[in-house]
C-alpha cells in the first residue's frame, strides 16, 4: 500500500500528502476517513517509529521503540482509488494518531496508536466489541523506549541501520533521562 490515504471518490491523488495520518478524535466522522473507519480498518506493522522533538533548534530525531524490541502494529486504514485518466487502481493507507504516551509527550503532542494484540480481531471486524474508538489509546509508556538519533533521517537519501543508533550511550527510557539532553 502506498502511504497516504487517497479516499475513493477524490479526483486528485495529491490530497495523500495531507492524509498520512488521521486523527483518532475526528476519524469517524472527517469525510477524507470516515468510511475507511467503518469498513477499511487495517494493522500496519512496524518496529519502531521517529518523532522530533519540536522545542530545541533544530529539531532533534528520536527513535521510539518497545522495550524488548519486538513488532507492533499501528492502527490504520485503508482504501482503493481509481485514477480517472489510466483506470488503474491504487491502494492506500493512513496510520491514525492520537494523544501521546507519557514517554512520547516529552518530545511531541501525538503520537501514531499502537493497538495491542487483544484488540487485533476487533480493530479488523473479527469480532464485535461495539466501539472501536475505545481501543485508540496511547500505548503504555513504560513497555516503550525512546533514544535521540542522529539528524541524518531528516533526509530520505539516506537510507541504512546506522540512523537507528542512538546518539548517546544509553537509551532514554524514563522521564528524568530526556532532561539531560540538550535543549
Amino acid at each position: 500500500m502506498q502511504w497516504g490515504l487517497i479516499p475513493y471518490w477524490v479526483k486528485d491523488p495529491k490530497i495523500a500528502y495531507r492524509t498520512i495520518n488521521a486523527r483518532a478524535e475526528t476519524v469517524d466522522k472527517a469525510p477524507s476517513f470516515r468510511q475507511a473507519f467503518a469498513k477499511r480498518r487495517c494493522l500496519i506493522p512496524a518496529d519502531g517509529f521517529y518523532e522530533w522533538r519540536k522545542t530545541a533548534k533544530p529539531k532533534l530525531p528520536f527513535a521510539i521503540a518497545m522495550k524488548d524490541g519486538r513488532p507492533f502494529t499501528f492502527a490504520g486504514l485503508w482504501e482503493n482509488w481509481k485514477d480517472p485518466e489510466s483506470g488503474e487502481w491504487l491502494r492506500t493507507c493512513t496510520i491514525i494518531t492520537g494523544e501521546p504516551n507519557e514517554l512520547v509527550a516529552q518530545i511531541h503532542p501525538r503520537m501514531p496508536l499502537i493497538l495491542a494484540e487483544q484488540h487485533h480481531a476487533a480493530w479488523l471486524g473479527e469480532t464485535d466489541d461495539g466501539n472501536l474508538k475505545a481501543l485508540l489509546l496511547p500505548y503504555p509508556a513504560d513497555e516503550m523506549r525512546m533514544w535521540e538519533i542522529s539528524p541524518r533521517v531528516n533526509s530520505p537519501k539516506n537510507d541504512d541501520p546506522s540512523l537507528w543508533e542512538p546518539i548517546h550511550s544509553e537509551p532514554t527510557q524514563t522521564n528524568d533521562a530526556l532532561e539531560l539532553l540538550p535543549e
